[in-house]
């Protein structure tokens, strides 16, 4: 079939991001000897610079690794609540959720600690060697892509009115960076070069000198500006100025850590995914609702279509009864085969207008209040359709934007995006990351610093009781959703991709796109089903502030025919047709353990992703 690009294919390393300069900074860490862990942590800290927009030094990151070998594990990069974030102290503010954006929605930061640990754990470079590319595109420039430009001119009117500090670098000169214009940050390029001086000063051996870069970050300098800034009130989507409860214990008292990954078994796969304090077991609940007889000669049809879209749907159900890092979540009978018997009986000729979680092992599902007040009123959105993604502060009222992103709401709420990248090196180390927050539009830049807060608080809900509820040292449940898929015990394919609530919506259709039909050039057609038409639902409240959803809707890329679009509305489905290339940011790398070929695809949407190999 036609692809806009080959599937590459190689035998020395594969690498796919959602930005070229990632990609490039990853190989050439490859071809100067390092392993897929010393790359992936290259192009984690240049995604940092270059989509500040998506991801940032104060965000978080999940990581999924399968060294040579060994086995797979999860990497933590989610930082908690701290500890005054109770939900008493936002409800006592006036509160019903927390802010979208602003001090208050901070959490401990994640990304930085994670992508150390995996450099130190399973990396060969040395921490200089791996942040040269990142610090040298922050202090040289580099040229910036459309959409960082955008973002920055919807929130204008914030950063010249309130957060001053996030003009200084994103509107220089009091403009936006144009297309292609170099974007510096030389702060956060000096705050990384202060950090590798003090680092090398303390430690005597390269994972000396690791560790004492993570505590100088947790405990020093880094530390001291990012608690002081926390405490500074700053306007955020309230509308209001509020100071943040993040504070020099909270820093201190974390790091990142490992854990076992949630497994399940489809056919002759195994797909490893983070646990459910992020969405990642949607993808596996996904396929568990599958139908048995569901092959290629299904593909693409209407009832495939149709069938994906509700099982979407209940899976999505559970996560919002289910999911969170707050109570401890059934997952085990979630996925099992009784259950999903049960729950497939659920999915019938016509389209469900419903939220229907499901009673695993006899329990009754319980929904936030918040979400069952909406639920039975009919409103279920805020102004801003589909599923939410990063949100800015209110400031006025800035007039809708023009189709695209970021989206512009009557709020001042706009809608954004996260990152992603894969790695697979010749002696088969593999790695899937999806790192996301300290959005430029989430917070304040820290002037000392260079870079802002992330405010991955707001997916917690203010209700007591619940698996996501706001709880102090608890993760707050993230979409954030890296796989790794393994035969015959074998990792062979890293994925995953940008999009908040609609990763592993996205997830699930590439991935059958590749199990279900057949291989390409001998290997595994990664780029085929990447370009391969796509879709998303919102029938379930949003991870992101204000939580709002769409019952009965779908959005479709054009692409995928008008018979199927026919069918769908005929079933009762709310079909929105968006433009031909829209849905999914896709990144996938392979290996066949057998020959050592090593495979690599990007999406083309967003014109930005890119895969490189030899």
């Amino acid at each position: 079939m036609f692809t806009t690009r080959p599937t590459l294919q190689g035998t020395f390393g594969m690498v796919s991001s959602t930005h070229w300069l990632a990609s490039q900074s990853a190989m050439a860490v490859l071809e100067d000897g390092g392993n897929a862990f010393d790359a992936a942590v290259a192009a984690g800290f240049v995604l940092q610079v270059v989509e500040p927009h998506l991801n940032g030094p104060g965000g978080d990151v999940p990581i999924i690794l399968a060294p040579a070998g060994g086995r797979v594990r999860v990497l933590c990069g989610q930082g908690p609540a701290p500890h005054r974030a109770t939900i008493g102290h936002y409800t006592g503010l006036g509160f019903e959720l927390v802010p979208g954006t602003g001090p208050l929605a901070a959490v401990v930061p994640g990304a930085f600690d994670a992508w150390l640990t995996l450099l130190r754990d399973h990396g060969t470079l040395g921490l200089g060697r791996v942040l040269d590319y990142a610090i040298g595109y922050a202090e040289r420039g580099h040229p910036a892509v459309e959409r960082v430009g955008s973002t920055v001119e919807s929130v204008r009117a914030l950063f010249e009115r309130e957060w001053t500090s996030s003009a200084a670098v994103y509107l220089p000169g009091g403009r936006a960076p144009a297309p292609g214009a170099l974007l510096r940050n030389p702060t956060l390029a000096a705050t990384w070069r202060r950090l590798l001086r003090e680092s090398a000063a303390e430690g005597r051996s390269r994972e000396a000198e690791i560790d004492a870069a993570r505590r100088i970050w947790r405990e020093g300098f880094v530390a001291e500006a990012i608690a002081a800034h926390a405490a500074r009130p700053a306007m955020d989507s309230s509308g209001e100025r509020h100071a943040g409860v993040l504070d020099g214990d909270d820093l201190a008292g974390w790091t990142a850590d490992y854990e076992e990954p949630v497994r399940y078994r489809w056919r002759d796969w195994t797909l490893c995914k983070v646990g459910p304090w992020c969405q990642g077991p949607v993808l596996l609940q996904q396929l568990a609702l599958l139908d048995d007889g569901m092959n290629a000669s299904a593909y693409g049809t209407p009832d495939y279509v149709h069938s994906l879209i509700e099982g979407s749907k209940l899976a999505m159900a559970d996560r919002e009864a289910w999911y969170g890092d707050a109570a401890p979540v059934p997952w085990e009978a979630l996925l099992s085969p009784t259950y999903n018997d049960e729950r497939r009986r659920l999915i019938g000729e016509r389209a469900s207008l419903e939220l229907r979680p499901g009673a695993p092992e006899g329990r009754a599902p319980r929904l936030p209040r918040l979400v069952e007040r909406l639920l039975a009123s009919g409103v279920t959105s805020d102004g801003m359709a589909g599923a939410g993604e990063p949100t800015v502060a209110r400031v006025g009222q800035p007039p809708s934007g023009p189709e695209g992103e970021p989206r512009v709401g009557p709020g001042g709420e706009t809608s954004g995006d996260t990152c992603h990248v894969d790695v697979v090196d010749r002696w088969g180390n593999m790695v899937s990351a999806t790192p996301s927050g300290g959005w430029l539009q989430s917070s304040p830049v820290i002037p000392e610093l260079g870079f802002p807060l992330g405010s991955r608080l707001q997916m917690t809900w203010l209700e007591e009781g619940l698996p996501a509820s706001l709880t102090p040292g608890r993760r707050p449940r993230s979409t954030l959703s890296p796989t790794l898929a393994l035969r015959d015990d074998e990792p062979v394919l890293a994925f995953g991709t940008p999009g908040g609530d609609q990763q592993d919506q996205w997830q699930a259709h590439f991935f059958l796109a590749v199990a279900l039909r057949a291989p390409a050039r001998g290997g595994l057609d990664l780029q085929g089903a990447i370009d391969a038409p796509n879709w998303h639902q919102d029938a379930f409240p949003s991870s992101f502030y204000p939580r709002g959803g769409q019952p009965g809707s779908v959005t479709v890329e054009s692409r995928i025919g008008e018979p199927v679009i026919a069918e769908l509305r005929r079933r009762g489905h709310r079909v929105t047709v968006a433009g031909p290339w829209t849905e999914g940011r896709l990144c996938a790398v392979g290996r066949d353990p057998e020959s050592g070929v090593v495979a690599g695809a990007a999406n083309p949407r967003g014109m930005q992703g890119y895969a490189v190999g030899r």
